[in-house]
């Protein structure tokens, strides 16, 4: 494998990872051209320098409060992510995180959507719960009203058009 460039393809991003850390071990173990060092031997000295972790790390989620519309999707990032159409008109608090986008109702806290976060960009991501009930409220929305329709009988028909 030569340059990490973006002419390489990846399955998916644990296939990129995979791909980045063995380029990233055979690049930390050559000597670096402007440093005159070797990388791996260089973070060794580094890290005695440095001060220690936090004991507790910051949060680093992203969250926000939503009113769930009356089309039950949430959009982050270009994508859109199905909520379930029970909760039309309630507010929601939005948790998105590296691996999982997910909300809670924050009157009841029931689940209104959980799922795994996706990085590419314009797609649409509909639980199949969330399908199923708004297929079921959007069927009682539309059913039309049949109209009262006069069936008459064919002799009516044959007495105004003389034959």
């Amino acid at each position: 494998m030569g340059c990490f460039s973006p002419r390489e393809r990846f399955a998916n991003q644990l296939d990129y990872q995979a791909q980045l850390d063995a380029w990233t071990e055979k690049v930390n173990a050559r000597k670096h051209r402007t440093t005159r060092a070797v990388p791996a031997e260089r973070l060794v000295c580094e890290r005695e320098r440095m001060r220690a972790l936090p004991a507790s790390m910051p949060e680093i989620d992203h969250r926000f409060t939503l009113r769930v519309p009356r089309q039950p999707y949430l959009r982050f990032d270009t994508n859109d992510y199905s909520l379930d159409p029970r909760l039309a008109g309630r507010r929601v608090e939005v948790r998105i995180s590296q691996a999982e986008v997910s909300a809670v109702a924050l009157d009841t806290g029931e689940l209104a959507c959980r799922h795994r976060r996706a990085f590419a960009k314009g797609l649409t991501f509909t639980a199949s719960s969330h399908q199923l009930l708004l297929d079921e409220l959007r069927g009682e929305r539309r059913r039309p009203k049949q109209p009262e329709v006069e069936i008459r009988p064919l002799a009516r028909y044959d007495a105004l058009i003389p034959a």
